[in-house]
């Protein structure tokens, strides 16, 4: 499709720290005229930033941003929207994406990926997620509980090692203990839980526990913190999580 020359990427910055982001993401920043993000994720990227003409706003001003930026890469500029982790999971790319086909943009848009939380943080915690794993949001702003209920029983039910985002927050106090309540209707309360608050980023902090002692750290778990449930056959070797893929059943090492 013929395009009036302008470009929007859409990029990941991966868990905040400049030297975990791709460097494809680095590049369209340098060639871009506008960054638009959220002041919490362009605060991290700081030093990236330079002469760049910086659009910011607050968390919860998505749709806005999605809108600002094609607005603005229409007009011919090249743009670059901003979201932390990976655009494609939880991040910018969906809504971005859903408004320009709606509003059948005539713009080339590129989704650049990044380092999600669930990888940074299994990184820190060992291989917590060498096998299947499920991801699941405790969000329900946008979600129905009812929804993200059948999906935790679902993954629990079907062994699936599952991550957690957005477990709590000042609103959402509740859902991390009822997230926690529903897995173990189908799982051991020995299986490990690794928990990882600000990841790769200054103040970061962890917790490794299992799944019956993991509400004694509820006051530790907030948005920052991602949250990875090991499944049964999921271990621990010190503060490391170790889930075997499989290995064992097949080779003698």
């Amino acid at each position: 499709m013929a395009t009036k020359g302008g470009k929007l990427y859409i990029i990941g910055i991966g868990p905040g720290h400049p030297d975990l982001m791709t460097i494809a993401a680095q590049k369209v920043i340098s060639e871009s005229r506008y960054i638009v993000g959220n002041n919490t994720y362009l605060n991290q990227i700081k030093s990236l930033l330079g002469d760049k003409e910086v659009i910011t706003s607050s968390m919860g001003k998505e749709i806005a941003r999605a809108k600002n930026a094609l607005e603005l890469a229409s007009s011919g500029d090249v743009v670059t929207i901003i979201s932390g982790g990976d655009s494609g999971i939880y991040g910018m790319a969906g809504i971005v994406l859903e408004i320009a086909e709606k509003e059948d943009a005539d713009i080339e848009i590129k989704v650049i990926p990044g380092v999600t939380a669930a990888s940074a943080a299994a990184s820190i915690l060992g291989s917590p997620i060498t096998g299947d794993f499920a991801s699941v949001s405790l969000s329900d702003l946008l979600t129905p509980w009812e929804d993200i209920e059948k999906r935790l029983l679902s993954a629990a039910a079907a062994d699936f090692v599952i991550v957690l985002y957005n477990p709590k927050s000042r609103n959402r106090n509740t859902n991390f203990k009822r997230c926690v309540e529903l897995v173990r209707k189908h799982r051991s309360g020995s299986v490990p839980v690794g928990l990882v608050k600000d990841a790769f980023r200054e103040g970061m902090s962890t917790v490794t526990t299992t799944l019956e002692d993991a509400l004694n750290f509820d006051d530790f778990v907030d948005m920052h913190t991602t949250v990875i449930i090991g499944n049964s056959e999921s271990r621990t070797w010190g503060n490391t999580i170790i889930t075997p893929r499989g290995y064992h059943r097949k080779y003698d090492y």
